[in-house]
């Protein structure tokens, strides 16, 4: 297990205003709108359900969840979606399912976006990162049609645009030095172990995600984390251009 508690800002020359802003927005809507997670009709109208994306059309009814027994073991009560359905691709990255859910994307974002943003400028930070959060929906939206989870699991959350962030942070600023709980210690290591660990540990889950059978997917989107984290590693150089050079790259 490894968990980030702080990174190295001592190289940021700007206040991280996006960031705070998409912070914020998040608790906010978390707060407010979806009622600390209890408001579900809110909810359930603004994830995104794969199988809207795939088809266009909005899906308004109870889905029933089954058991590899084919038991039925919960039923989600899907609203309609005002306007267009793939609005959902964007308003979904800022909710969250519950309490630990928004603080583990928060604090990510908290302690790589700064950096992220400094680099890339403030706008094109915003750009960045609501592309990379499309991009990992998208991926997770494909990945569960092609692999036959169930597509009216409504998915929502911010982690598939912090995984771009994160991508972007372990290109741009790779040997960082990241504090982490690693196991059950307090240590530094550089950003790339930090990141690559973390991302290898994606890779592992969404194996065993994979074989989980046609109900799988209403856990982790690891395939959005996937998705999200390559965008990052293609996008973040371009999006950077112009804006200085920054560490070297690390050899590997």
């Amino acid at each position: 297990m490894i968990f980030p508690l702080g990174d190295d800002d001592t190289g940021r020359t700007s206040a991280p205003v996006v960031n705070y802003l998409l912070i914020a927005i998040n608790v906010l809507v978390f707060v407010f709108l979806q009622g600390f997670g209890s408001n579900d009709r809110f909810t359930y109208a603004f994830s995104t359900v794969p199988a809207e994306i795939a088809t266009g059309r909005d899906v308004a009814r109870p889905v029933v969840i089954q058991g590899d027994a084919g038991a039925e073991v919960g039923r989600i009560d899907l609203q309609p979606t005002p306007g267009s359905v793939y609005l959902t691709l964007i308003t979904s990255m800022f909710m969250h399912g519950g309490f630990m859910h928004i603080f583990g994307n928060m604090l990510f974002l908290w302690i790589f976006g700064d950096n992220v943003e400094d680099r890339i400028g403030h706008a094109r930070y915003l750009i960045f990162y609501l592309v990379c959060g499309v991009i990992a929906s998208l991926t997770h939206v494909f990945s569960t049609i092609m692999f036959g989870a169930n597509p009216y699991i409504p998915s929502l959350g911010a982690s598939g645009a912090i995984s771009g962030v994160l991508g972007g942070y372990i290109l741009l600023f790779p040997r960082n030095q990241v504090r982490v709980i690693l196991v059950r210690f307090i240590t530094t290591v550089p950003a790339y172990v930090a990141i690559g660990l973390w991302f290898v540990l994606q890779l592992i889950e969404s194996f065993g995600a994979l074989g989980g059978g046609p109900e799988a997917g209403g856990g982790v989107a690891y395939a959005a984390h996937i998705g999200g984290f390559i965008a990052g590693l293609i996008l973040v150089k371009f999006f950077a251009i112009g804006r200085g050079s920054g560490q070297a790259p690390v050899g590997y």
